[in-house]
C-alpha cells in the first residue's frame, strides 16, 4: 500500500500542476462584433429583506452588442438594453407592483453603455459607463471575467463567447423609493450578470 501511494503522489502532483496552470493561463476568443443571446443571457438583482434575508429576482431579456478585441480589450464597445416589463420574483403580486415602482409604461427599458474599458488581469477588467434605469442616468462599473470563446457543438451555430459580472446600486440614485415597504429592504442591489455572446456572420 505504501509503495503504491508513493507512485500516485508525484502523478497526482504532476495533475494539481497542470490543473492550476490552466485556470491561470488566459483565455482566448476570436475578435469581432458580436450579439448578445437573450436566451443565455441573465441579470439576477439581490437585495437585502429587513436585514435577515437576501431576496432575489431577475431581470427582462437583455439585448445589445460588443465589439472585441481580445489583444486590446481597452478599445471594445458594449451595449445592453434591459426589458424592464418582465421581472420575475417568483412572487406574481411583487412583480405587479414592480412594474410600476421602475414606471416600465413610461420607460420601458433601461440601457447601459460602455465608455470605458480597463483590464486589470488576465481574463479580467471593468467597464465602466452611463446606466439610464426609470430615466434617470448615472454612471456605473461592471466588474468583468472573460470566459473564453468556443465553436457551438451545435451545427451552424455561431462563435460564442461569455462573461459574468457583477455591480452594485443604490436604488435611491435612480429614484426608486416612496413604496410603502421601502423601509424594509436594503438600498444596496447587487447585480449578477452572465452572458453569452454570438459572433456576427
Amino acid at each position: 500500500m505504501r509503495l503504491k501511494l508513493v507512485s500516485i503522489l508525484p502523478v497526482a502532483a504532476l495533475a494539481l500542476g497542470l490543473s492550476a496552470a490552466a485556470q491561470a493561463a488566459p483565455v482566448t476568443a476570436e475578435k469581432g462584433a458580436y450579439t448578445i443571446d437573450p436566451n443565455h443571457t441573465q441579470i439576477i438583482f439581490a437585495i437585502k429583506h429587513e436585514g435577515l434575508t437576501t431576496f432575489y429576482g431577475r431581470f427582462g431579456k437583455v439585448s445589445g452588442g460588443l465589439t472585441f478585441d481580445p489583444a486590446s480589450p481597452e478599445t471594445s464597445t458594449l451595449n445592453a438594453t434591459v426589458d424592464m416589463s418582465n421581472i420575475d420574483t417568483h412572487v406574481p403580486e411583487l412583480d405587479k407592483e414592480l412594474a410600476d415602482v421602475f414606471s416600465t409604461t413610461k420607460f420601458p427599458t433601461a440601457t447601459f453603455t460602455a465608455s470605458k474599458i480597463v483590464k486589470t488581469g488576465d481574463n479580467t477588467g471593468t467597464a465602466t459607463g452611463d446606466l439610464t434605469l426609470n430615466g434617470i442616468t448615472k454612471p456605473v462599473t461592471l466588474n468583468v471575467t472573460f470566459d473564453g470563446g468556443r465553436n457551438s457543438p451545435m451545427p451552424f451555430q455561431p462563435y460564442r463567447i461569455g462573461f459574468d459580472a457583477t455591480t452594485t446600486i443604490h436604488r435611491a440614485d435612480f429614484g426608486l423609493t416612496g413604496m410603502i415597504w421601502s423601509g424594509l429592504v436594503g438600498d444596496d442591489v447587487n447585480l449578477m450578470i452572465e452572458s453569452e455572446m454570438e459572433k456576427n456572420k
